[in-house]
């Protein structure tokens, strides 16, 4: 089985957050007050996730990734990725995560078996890492993506959200990190989520991220690299070295016309689009156990896939509610 939205496309992708909280307060995902997180009750609890999984799956999705805020400042997650891997043993299952908290998840991540784990790193600068996470340490970054790098996942992603006149000028730096540990760099366009924060002039487009990059290497695009070529990056490959980066152009090239995916919050409700404000709730019907109230919610929610964003006046809400 598989779901189709009113406009044909194949929906196969979830991304399930566990939690709204976080120990990091990124500039473009939260204020800097924080903001007040929803309680442990009111948030979908590990067994409902799994129910909830089932019924996904029999619907037609084969990916499932962990948002946050950041999953492993839940307690049990390490453990859960293990039990949720033994549930849906076929599944592509993934995690997005700061990396700060891996190493002493290692031993279960590496039982997870997950197939792909992206890294938010948005620089490799100590004091502007301090700067954009507001309370962030980079060391216990490169330990974590150290640890990360020994659990045997398929593949390791980083995420660079790229902003003028913060962290353009490391590109290079950037990408040569990401290759020489391994992992595939992505490079993800600022998106007019924030009020205030976004604007114009802090824009880097790809068509000049390509242009950085071309001093690294002859780069041309490829179908699929590291993932699902259904995914919203596009990729770009030397063949003389081998390496390869992404660049998410959610903004100069959306790629709303191939999305494939829906998301769950924590709080447990769906979203079909990022950039839609309009929610879903599956809480009740969750608790219930109201598993065709639950397909018919789902169903509804993705009809309601609109054919495109339409930018910032949309509005997307906290980042760290929605689970990116």
């Amino acid at each position: 089985m598989s779901i189709v939205d009113m406009r044909g496309r194949q929906i196969d992708y979830a991304r399930i957050s566990v939690t709204d909280r976080c120990n990091y307060r990124c500039v473009y995902c939260m204020p800097e007050e924080g903001v007040k997180s929803v309680s442990h009750g009111d948030i979908l609890r590990y067994e409902e996730i799994i129910w909830l999984a089932r019924i996904l799956v029999s619907l037609g999705i084969r990916h499932i990734r962990f948002t946050g805020g950041e999953p492993l400042v839940r307690r049990g997650m390490a453990e859960f990725l293990v039990d949720f891997r033994r549930e849906f043993p076929d599944i592509a299952l993934s995690m997005t995560t700061n990396a700060s908290l891996i190493t002493g998840a290692r031993a279960m991540i590496t039982a997870a078996r997950l197939s792909s784990l992206n890294i938010s790193l948005d620089t490799l600068d100590p004091e502007k890492f301090a700067s954009i996470t507001r309370v962030g340490d980079i060391e216990s970054v490169m330990s974590g993506i150290s640890a990360a790098l020994e659990c045997g996942i398929g593949v390791v992603k980083t995420n660079t959200v790229l902003i003028r006149g913060f962290n353009d000028d490391e590109l290079p730096r950037t990408l040569n990190f990401a290759w020489d540990k391994g992992m595939t760099p992505r490079i993800i366009e600022f998106m007019p989520l924030s009020e205030g924060l976004w604007g114009t002039d802090k824009f880097v487009g790809a068509s000049e991220v390509l242009r950085i990059a071309g001093s690294l290497g002859n780069w041309a695009p490829v179908t699929t690299t590291g993932g699902s070529s259904r995914g919203p990056a596009a990729y770009y490959a030397d063949a003389a070295t081998g390496r390869s980066f992404g660049i998410i152009e959610a903004v100069s090239n959306h790629f709303c016309s191939s999305c494939n995916r829906l998301r769950i919050t924590a709080s447990g409700n769906m979203r079909a689009c990022l950039f839609n404000n309009e929610e879903i709730p599956l809480m009740k019907l969750i608790r219930e156990l109201d598993e065709d109230g639950v397909i018919r919610a789902v169903t509804a929610g993705i009809n309601l896939k609109p054919e495109e964003w339409r930018g910032a006046a949309d509005g997307a809400g906290v980042m760290s509610g929605i689970g990116g």
